[in-house]
């Protein structure tokens, strides 16, 4: 996880297109920018990182599910709930799911948890869009960085 960056997936430990879910694991670095102002001397997490964690994790399954044939922009984030901290080191699971797709959009729902623990949730929705042609090495190989195994383009 590069905080900085928007790098926030580490790695794909399940990717189930039959149930249309995934889960991934990140780990919050112990040092990052974004802790010099968030907040300096109790360094955490901002929420919009996190609720950017739960759009990636849920990115990549619509990625995952279309074969890289449709990018999926965030467009609505509706019903978050922050239920706890995310400080340096912690571990983050993220699961979404597929909740509807058709007619050019997709929903999910997504939640982060640590060591079992809630962390957060949301329903999220998305504008998916033809990979833009100068992305797509750039999502090939981030795909593959993280493990994920595309189905077939449909």
């Amino acid at each position: 996880m590069r905080l900085e960056y928007f790098d926030m997936i580490d790695t794909v430990v399940t990717f189930d297109p039959s149930q249309k879910l995934i889960a991934t694991r990140s780990t919050v670095p112990d040092a990052s920018p974004v802790f010099e102002g968030h907040f300096p001397g109790h360094p955490l997490v901002p929420g919009v990182l996190l609720t950017e964690t739960m759009a990636q994790a849920s990115g990549y399954l619509l990625l995952g599910l279309n074969g890289l044939s449709q990018m999926p922009f965030l467009m609505t984030v509706d019903k978050a709930r922050f239920r706890s901290f995310v400080e340096p080191g912690m571990v983050l699971d993220a699961e979404a799911s597929l909740v509807i797709e058709g007619s050019g959009y997709a929903a999910t729902k997504a939640k982060l948890s640590s060591g079992g623990k809630p962390i957060c949730d949301a329903e999220l929705r998305f504008r998916l869009m033809p990979v833009p042609a100068d992305m797509r090495a750039l999502m090939q190989s981030r795909i593959e960085a993280i493990g994920l195994t595309p189905e077939p383009a449909p």
